[in-house]
């Protein structure tokens, strides 16, 4: 009797583990203790006001308040990812991402690897330069060196017009945005090609003010999208309704007046 009782007894706790581990299993499998479906946004941490970190490390930005607020009424659970902006497209096509949400500009090559929103906001690619440079237009950067984030669209309007390209002293490749106004400011560079609407922010920074100035003239006109795996044309049609939705009633709106100061988004209402 007592070695049947011992022998029920470790039949019963062997079931019991069985259903713990498989109970962990399903957990990390779904990747969520809420139950609720998993938008994972991947993103350059590094690309204010769009996406990027704050004094407390916390990853803020207008593209952030924007995907909140649609994960929200769309009852996802949002997770943040950055990502290297150069295996932007291999981290989607392998599904370690939903999206790549961060200022992302609409160009012919990403309409054909990837599955692209509606444009919801416009942008140029534009020069910065400190506030002391004698330039004043993109031709005064001839025989200067000039800094651009890998993978971005400023590397691809430089590289487009070959004799302005040709035209620079030097052109220096860095990560972010960041970076390269880091090298700006310290004299290592002359001039940083990136997004208007990046630019703009930084120089209205308070301890920004007054140090830098914008050549005039633009290398390239684009506009912005969030980019979805080819064939997700579900999540991405639940997106631009929702994005449709927040512009009707005035939410994207607000979003956009907190940091941008007015409404700049073009989602049609």
């Amino acid at each position: 009797m007592k070695k049947f009782k011992k022998l029920a007894m470790l039949v019963l706790a062997g079931t019991l583990a069985v259903s713990m581990l498989a109970g962990c299993g399903s957990k990390e499998k779904s990747g969520s203790n809420s139950g609720k479906e998993k938008f994972v946004l991947g993103l350059d941490d590094a690309f204010p006001p769009m996406g990027f970190r704050d004094d407390d490390n916390n990853i803020v930005g207008f593209d952030i308040d924007v995907a909140t607020e649609v994960c929200k009424r769309l009852d996802w659970e949002l997770e943040l990812k950055p990502i290297s902006w150069e295996a932007k497209e291999q981290e989607l096509n392998t599904g370690s991402i939903t999206c790549i949400w961060n200022g992302l500009s609409i160009n012919d090559e990403r309409k054909e690897k990837m599955l692209l929103s509606d444009a919801y906001m416009t942008n140029n690619q534009v020069a910065v330069v400190l506030a002391d440079s004698d330039m004043e237009n993109i031709e005064d950067l001839k025989g200067k060196k000039v800094v651009i984030q890998n993978g971005s669209t400023a590397s691809d309007a430089v590289e487009a017009d070959a004799e302005f390209a040709k035209s620079l002293g030097e052109l220096v490749r860095v990560d972010n945005n960041v970076t390269a106004m880091m090298d700006l400011q310290t004299g290592g560079s002359d001039a940083v090609v990136m997004d208007e609407v990046v630019a703009r922010y930084y120089m209205e920074k308070d301890d920004n003010k007054g140090k830098f100035k914008l050549l005039d003239g633009t290398l390239l006109e684009e506009q912005y999208a969030i980019a979805f795996k080819k064939g997700n044309t579900e999540t991405c049609d639940k997106v631009n309704a929702t994005l449709k939705e927040m512009a009707k009633d005035g939410k994207l709106a607000e979003i956009s007046k907190k940091w941008f100061g007015s409404d700049i988004t073009i989602i049609e209402k």
